[in-house]
């Protein structure tokens, strides 16, 4: 219990979902070049905004690219391929597996974006 404690108090969330978690550490100082630890399926991904997009998009050409539509095993069947930002990396995942990945994505990238936001009404 003591280690969980440790670990997460050495990061500043930014979103979750069922299937994962993203955050910033906090021993780098934050920046809009910062970048994002994204985690989910035993993997983690550590992500600049840009490469956060560029995953997004790569979940809707997964969400395209559907063979099985008409496939009662839809929700079990790790038959949806999604490219990753790293170029060597794609995840086979089922259909609910890809819509918790896009918004565990998506949700970071409001986040940051909101953040960002209201930061530079702040200052203006």
């Amino acid at each position: 219990m003591n280690l969980i404690k440790f670990e997460m108090s050495a990061i500043d969330r930014i979103y979750s979902n069922k299937l994962g978690i993203s955050f910033f550490w906090k021993k780098k100082e934050r920046n809009t070049l910062s970048k994002v630890q994204l985690v989910f399926r035993d993997i983690g991904f550590l992500l600049t905004l840009n490469e956060l997009k560029d995953f997004s998009d790569a979940c809707i050409l997964a969400k395209q690219s559907q063979c099985c539509d008409d496939c009662n095993h839809d929700q079990h069947c790790r038959s949806l391929l999604l490219r990753t930002p790293s170029d060597k990396i794609d995840l086979a995942l089922n259909k609910e597996e890809l819509d918790q990945v896009q918004e565990l994505i998506n949700g970071t990238i409001f986040r940051i974006e909101l953040e960002d936001w209201v930061k530079n009404v702040g200052l203006n």
